[in-house]
């Protein structure tokens, strides 16, 4: 028995579970692969897209799973809050240090250093730990509305920090 009571079998953890329920999904072909070139990166705007499940603090709307929504963070937002509602997810690094999930301050950093060109002026955070029936909303919906803000801020590179 787990903790909140379900049980998985003999020896299999909450994580064998889900990667047995998830291991089988399809990948999605698709027919083309669009391409770009970004700039150097001492001249490329950078956004963070995180799938933490981070929000503003305060923000109390919890994640549900199927949920293929985003969040946009203001570009200097470091009051986040964890979301995240999958019980596999180690909240350690999180706790101990922010930049774990979303590095606002190494990204600062940089571009102080003259490394990157800029921040960008938002960021975006998905829910990871999504199911197969969110996939289509992603790609259809909240995926091209994410890259549209994103080319609309002037975005040239995204650092993806997958939890």
């Amino acid at each position: 028995m787990t903790g909140a009571g379900e049980h998985y079998g003999a020896g299999m953890s909450a994580d064998g579970s889900i990667r047995d329920r998830v291991g089988d999904i399809p990948v999605p072909e698709f027919t083309s692969t669009p391409a770009t070139t970004a700039p150097p990166l001492s001249q490329a705007r950078v956004a963070i897209v995180t799938t933490a499940g981070l929000r503003a603090s305060g923000d109390v709307q919890l994640w549900q799973p199927t949920d293929g929504s985003f969040t946009v963070l203001p570009g200097d937002a470091r009051d986040v809050q964890l979301s995240h509602f999958s019980p596999n997810f180690d909240r350690t690094g999180f706790a101990a240090d922010l930049n774990v999930v979303y590095p606002l301050d190494r990204l600062a950093e940089m571009a102080a250093s003259g490394e990157i060109g800029s921040v960008a002026p938002r960021h975006l955070s998905f829910m990871g730990a999504q199911f197969d029936a969110t996939f289509s909303t992603m790609l259809l919906d909240s995926g091209p509305a994410a890259a549209k803000l994103l080319r609309d801020d002037g975005v040239d590179v995204v650092l993806l920090t997958p939890v």
